[in-house]
């Protein structure tokens, strides 16, 4: 029904890879960055460089711009191809400023000239991985949402500025764009981010005691999950997959500020943040008598819409190797996707969006047959139904419950008016509610 959020793991150091066919140099950089608590690769060429690119997976990469078989353009150039949206720093003499500049106008983020003053590296070492995207402990707030994308970035500090208020915020959003994420991030930049989060998946109180696990019980002295959010926030996800009876009571709760006590009780006050999000298009279920708009009213005081992932693609590269990551990381497994498996994945349709996408990565991490994955296996992945789209049989079930849900709400429980209504006897109908675990009692009007 709900999950109460863990502490998050610690952020790890940002990895920086030097390339520089010039011993001296090289250590000293090593030696300069390593004080900065940054974890640094060495290496002495471009070919290097590029043989420990998905091993190393680095976030920033400083390099010679001078050196013999290929040099800082050249591989500036491949790195634009393997890793798009790589920050490159170019190591440059006086002599070939000009050059370096031309790279600058070809993506590299900047270059420094030799001698390089230790100052003048970190300031630039800082400001490339911060505008890379890499979380920075002051960014720590915003680590569930993984991006690079201006438009992303937009819908970020929104976000922001709502856990500056103690407004209430909908968050609306197809399916597995990451509403949740950020829902977390806005607790995790407000002054409640030390209290409780609760994530309330709105969809499963229909199979259970709604009251209880909402409001709790007063007559036996039990909390219910408004109460037990005071002091943080409480996530309601999937807002529109509430039963009518408890949009009813919950949008007076948060009219009142209050959770309702027992007989003659005053009841507790409600000290949470409510953050809503859903899919479902809230005016058109108020429109079909699904949705209570008193309760729309109360929950959506700041809006935040999040795009698909068509809208932000460039994005798709660096949730690729995150997901890959984090599937491999505690197993101490190194794995890489192939240049036009990538491809691939950056120019798929991704219906499912995000989740979508973590799900194809997690399923090709556990198969692929060497750590290389191909795109022959990815595409496998996507085509056999690992993209997130449902099997035939579990979109039937699906739909099936979704119109019982509805034949429900809209009779209020009464299962003799919702089997008329689907032109199912009586019996037959209690079978469909058994199978799909729905109890009709949860959707009385009790208020």
């Amino acid at each position: 029904m709900a999950h109460f959020s863990r502490k998050s793991a610690p952020k790890r150091a940002p990895r920086i890879l030097v390339v520089d066919d010039d011993p001296g140099l090289l250590r000293l950089l090593s030696i300069r960055l390593r004080s900065e608590n940054y974890e640094v690769l060495p290496v002495s060429s471009a070919l290097d460089a590029l043989a420990q690119l998905d091993q190393f997976r680095p976030d920033l990469v400083v390099t010679d711009l001078r050196m013999d078989r290929m040099d800082g353009i050249a591989l500036l150039e491949e790195l634009q191809v393997r890793r798009p949206g790589l920050k490159v720093l170019l190591l440059t003499a006086h002599g070939t400023i000009p050059d370096a500049v031309r790279a600058t106008q070809s993506g590299a983020f900047g270059f420094l000239t030799k001698p390089v003053e230790k100052q003048q590296l970190l300031d630039q070492v800082q400001k490339a991985l911060k505008v890379s995207g890499f979380a920075t402990i002051d960014e720590a707030w915003r680590a569930s949402v993984i991006t690079r994308s201006p438009l992303i970035e937009q819908r970020l500090g929104q976000a922001q500025m709502a856990a500056a208020s103690e407004a209430r915020v909908l968050i609306t959003g197809e399916a597995g764009t990451g509403k949740k994420a950020f829902a977390r991030a806005i607790h995790a930049a407000s002054s409640r981010r030390d209290g409780p989060l609760i994530v309330v998946t709105c969809a499963e109180f229909v199979a259970g005691d709604v009251d209880h696990d909402l409001f709790g019980t007063p007559d036996a002295g039990t909390r219910g999950l408004l109460e037990a959010a005071n002091g943080g926030t409480l996530v309601l996800d999937e807002v529109a997959d509430l039963p009518l009876a408890v949009q009813a009571r919950l949008a007076r709760a948060l009219t009142d500020q209050k959770v309702p006590g027992h007989a003659g009780a005053a009841g507790v006050h409600l000290d949470a943040r409510v953050v809503a999000t859903t899919r479902t298009d809230l005016a058109q279920r108020i429109e079909q008598g699904l949705f209570r708009e008193d309760l729309l009213y109360v929950l959506n005081t700041l809006h935040i819409d999040v795009p698909t992932l068509a809208r932000h693609r460039e994005d798709i590269p660096l949730l690729v190797a995150h997901f890959l990551e984090e599937t491999t990381e505690p197993a101490g497994k190194r794995l890489s996707y192939a240049p036009d498996a990538l491809e691939f994945l950056a120019t798929a349709e991704w219906p499912g969006n995000v989740r979508q996408l973590e799900h194809v990565v997690r399923q090709n991490a556990a198969l692929a047959p060497s750590s290389v994955i191909s795109r022959e296996i990815t595409e496998s992945a996507v085509g056999a139904g690992a993209s997130g789209l449902p099997s035939y049989d579990d979109a039937r079930d699906e739909f099936t419950r979704n119109y019982l849900v509805q034949l429900l709400q809209i009779t209020g429980g009464n299962v003799s008016q919702a089997a008329r209504l689907a032109k199912r006897n009586r019996t037959d109908f209690y079978k469909l509610l058994n199978r799909h675990q729905l109890a009709p009692e949860s959707f009385k009007d009790r208020v």
